[in-house]
């Protein structure tokens, strides 16, 4: 089994890990390389300003850029990460509709991956981007 196996199947079985159950994101689409989860933020997510945390946008690139590098390795592996890094572009609010994070696949090496994703909206408005580096280790067994 790969680790797109393994995705694919996560997907067949209808289940979401809990962090995503809780923020109500989903994942859409997966291929080798290439993830996408939508979710559409609303009054749950804001923060005290009134607008969408930054920490919900920051869940969606950093599952996307996990999610993406697993999805290209040889067996399941855990991906943890090492190292993100957000840049916001646009407030998310109760307004926005459906946004997509869209993560990519950059390199993948025997113990490190690199990856990038995008937050887009409506007409590809651009929300959010996010480049990240990943640890590729052997898949705990707990």
């Amino acid at each position: 089994m790969t680790g797109l196996d393994e995705i694919r199947a996560m997907i067949a079985r209808g289940r979401r890990p809990p962090m995503m159950e809780l923020l109500d994101i989903h994942l859409v689409e997966v291929e080798r390389g290439h993830v996408v989860f939508e979710a559409t933020p609303g009054a749950a997510h804001f923060n005290p300003m009134g607008t969408v945390h930054g920490g919900f946008a920051a869940a969606m690139l950093d599952s996307a850029c996990g999610v993406a590098a697993n999805s290209a390795t040889e067996q399941p592996s855990d991906c943890p990460t090492l190292e993100i890094k957000i840049a916001y572009h646009a407030a998310l609010t109760a307004q926005t509709g459906l946004v997509r994070a869209i993560g990519t696949l950059v390199s993948l090496g025997r113990r490190v991956a690199f990856t990038e994703a995008k937050l887009i909206g409506a007409n590809d408005k651009l929300y959010a981007s996010a480049t990240s580096t990943l640890l590729v280790t052997e898949r705990r067994r707990t």
